[in-house]
């Protein structure tokens, strides 16, 4: 179901969700194959630094949706998580730009390196802005689980006015979209979420200024357009993460949408052959 903006609250999940497992070691970073249907572009020396460019037939200039795999910021899969996504999203007539970043265990992995990698990789579009004819007054986030976290994170960076996340002119967004996101990190620990501490460096209670410049939920408001879409059967992300931020974002005045997907789980959102990427869709779109 979509819901408005400003519309009622609808499809709570309620349940206990447990810690994940740890992080694991990795070996020897292996950057995945480059798909011969994008550029391949490194916005930084680290191995991990680099994104994937899919331009759509026509002329430009387009605009363009950044693509934040999850994962729960480990490195168990990377950017090829999200390549159906932008294969669809490039044949509706927008240019993607699907970031790979360093996580936990990685070198420069975790706090504050992923949060810097993601910034560096939007920021690099002005670079690449003039050669393939992107639009950067249309540019969307979209980020599925932790990508959601970073997808809005994305959106409201330009509030953070101390620590190490601070960039005095970042590229500013016209809008985000969370597919199951752990948006509310603080609240994702109380959950159970001990992977958030691993990537955060520290508790809600040990390093609170870090928490109150990485969560979404703590920047709030954004300032910007934001869709939510959450399935009311993920068993891997609470809806409640989704409902409450909801919540709180309208009563901090911004603009924003909950969609709730009826049966639908966690996967299904970065699948552009589910019955649920028509919401997918529809929120980007709307956000463009």
């Amino acid at each position: 179901m979509a819901l408005g903006f400003g519309g009622a609250l609808v499809g709570a999940c309620a349940r206990p969700w447990g810690p994940l497992r740890p992080a694991p070691v990795p070996g020897p970073y292996t950057p995945p194959q480059p798909d011969l249907s994008a550029l391949r572009v490194a916005y930084g020396p680290a191995p991990q630094q680099f994104a994937d460019l899919r331009l759509p037939q026509g002329s430009g200039p387009y605009p363009v949706i950044i693509v934040v795999h999850g994962d729960f910021w480990r490195a168990d899969h990377g950017l090829e998580r999200t390549r159906p996504v932008c294969e669809a999203l490039r044949a509706e007539g927008i240019a993607t730009w699907n970031v790979e970043y360093r996580r936990i265990g990685e070198p420069g992995g975790g706090w504050p390196g992923t949060f810097l990698d993601l910034a560096d990789a939007t920021d690099h579009l002005r670079q690449l802005a003039p050669q393939h004819q992107l639009d950067l007054g249309r540019v969307v986030a979209l980020g599925h689980s932790a990508g959601g976290q970073l997808s809005l994170w994305l959106a409201g960076r330009r509030w953070i006015r101390d620590g190490e996340l601070v960039d005095p002119d970042p590229l500013r967004l016209q809008g985000a979209v969370s597919l199951a996101g752990l948006v509310d990190l603080a609240r994702a620990w109380a959950l159970g979420f001990e992977v958030v501490g691993q990537v955060m460096g520290g508790t809600p209670d040990d390093v609170p200024s870090r928490y109150g410049s990485a969560s979404p939920a703590e920047l709030l408001p954004l300032g910007v357009p934001q869709v939510l879409v959450h399935g009311s059967d993920d068993r891997v992300v609470p809806a409640e993460l989704s409902r409450d931020y909801y919540a709180a974002a309208l009563r901090r005045g911004d603009e924003v949408r909950l969609v709730t997907l009826p049966g639908v789980g966690h996967d299904e959102l970065i699948d552009p052959a589910s019955r649920a990427w028509p919401a997918v869709s529809d929120a980007v779109i709307s956000l463009l």
